[in-house]
């Protein structure tokens, strides 16, 4: 089972990058929170892995830290929660907002992320909470890395349609985002931010 990865970034996308190590790429399904955390492409980068098997699939979920492998896999232990809902779990919410939300029984907060209703936000609350207050959280740092205004604001739209979101709500999301944040801001913090927009 691979538990780690480490080698250069070959690619990379608001949910999946490939790391080159030695020669050969490794396909890494990640969440946003990590994404955040990773350079540019070609940068050196080490990822916490967890190897998800199946008869028909193998895969790789990539995280930065270890609360965020930690969680992930607390969060597929639930009945009805598999990898890439797991994945988009830590994607609309991270480890330092999740963690307080199941701990208070926040139902109201936890259906704010795609593909969370109210029925598995129960699940989340009475499976997790309790192994949850063993998680300890930070605030999440991020990084900045440029990109081009239009193209920009493509690939936000892209990566909200992604997660789940209707296109139109995404533009909505998008545009107060712009407003609040001026011209000059990061693919990461713009997608951030109309993350945020999203949950209010």
């Amino acid at each position: 089972m691979i538990a780690h990865l480490s080698g250069r970034l070959f690619s990379k996308e608001p949910n999946r990058l490939v790391i080159d190590v030695n020669g050969v790429g490794y396909e890494v399904t990640i969440p946003l929170s990590t994404f955040y955390e990773i350079g540019e492409i070609g940068s050196p980068i080490q990822l916490l892995v967890h190897t998800y098997v199946r008869e028909d699939a193998l895969m790789l979920f990539g995280f930065k830290t270890p609360q965020e492998r930690q969680l992930f896999e607390q969060l597929t232990s639930v009945s009805g929660i598999g990898p890439k809902l797991g994945i988009g779990i830590l994607s609309g919410m991270s480890v330092s907002e999740l963690v307080p939300a199941i701990r208070q029984s926040n139902l109201a907060r936890l259906t704010t992320i795609p593909g969370v209703g109210k029925k598995t936000a129960e699940r989340l609350v009475v499976d997790l909470r309790d192994k949850v207050a063993r998680i300890e959280v930070g605030p999440a740092g991020s990084q900045s890395p440029p990109a081009t205004r239009s193209a920009q604001e493509e690939d936000v739209i892209s990566a909200l349609i992604n997660l789940g979101y209707p296109k139109p709500q995404a533009d909505k999301a998008l545009q107060k985002a712009l407003m609040q944040m001026g011209d000059f801001h990061s693919f990461e913090d713009l997608l951030r931010n109309s993350l945020q927009q999203l949950a209010k």
